[in-house]
């Protein structure tokens, strides 16, 4: 039982590490699978409270990092609320219509097209804010990746 429960647990941190290029997969609540089935096989008792305080404080801070690194990434090279937007439904729609490339591709066509429709910007303004939603998908992926791997080690510490 030892090995299954701990396969079962790398198996879920590795999914969350896929989600990390595949936003459609909730990266974080995958870490926290990996928690509770730890939990179910070993039992709860090994998890301090502060443990699930810092983990919850980490789990939000990871659901706000998408948006915020999206948005800031349009805003700062001079892009709009329908950058974002645009950005956003790229980023979601992106990888189905074009498997692979469309993670990085979906968000800055996504970006350009909404701030030529919707915002009447020049076309260089609507490349530059799709670079911005580039910018800012990479910069949340390491950011991402970062907190995960910090949940992680205080996993294996607490454990």
């Amino acid at each position: 039982m030892e090995y299954i429960s701990w396969t079962l647990v790398i198996l879920s941190f590795a999914i969350a590490f896929i989600g990390l290029i595949y936003p459609i997969i909730p990266s974080v609540l995958f870490i926290f699978l990996g928690f509770i089935i730890h939990g179910l096989f070993h039992g709860f008792g090994e998890f301090p409270w502060w443990f699930w305080v810092i983990e919850v404080l980490f789990t939000i801070l990871l659901f706000g990092a998408d948006s915020l690194a999206n948005a800031l990434g349009v805003k700062r090279f001079g892009g709009s609320k329908a950058g974002i937007w645009g950005s956003t439904i790229g980023l979601l729609v992106g990888p189905f219509v074009i498997p692979f490339a469309g993670i990085l591709v979906g968000p800055f066509i996504g970006a350009v097209i909404a701030e030529l429709l919707f915002s009447k910007s020049s076309i260089k303004l609507a490349l530059k804010t799709g670079i911005g939603s580039l910018v800012g998908f990479l910069t949340s992926i390491v950011t991402k990746g970062i907190v995960q791997i910090v949940m992680i080690i205080l996993f294996i510490m607490v454990v």
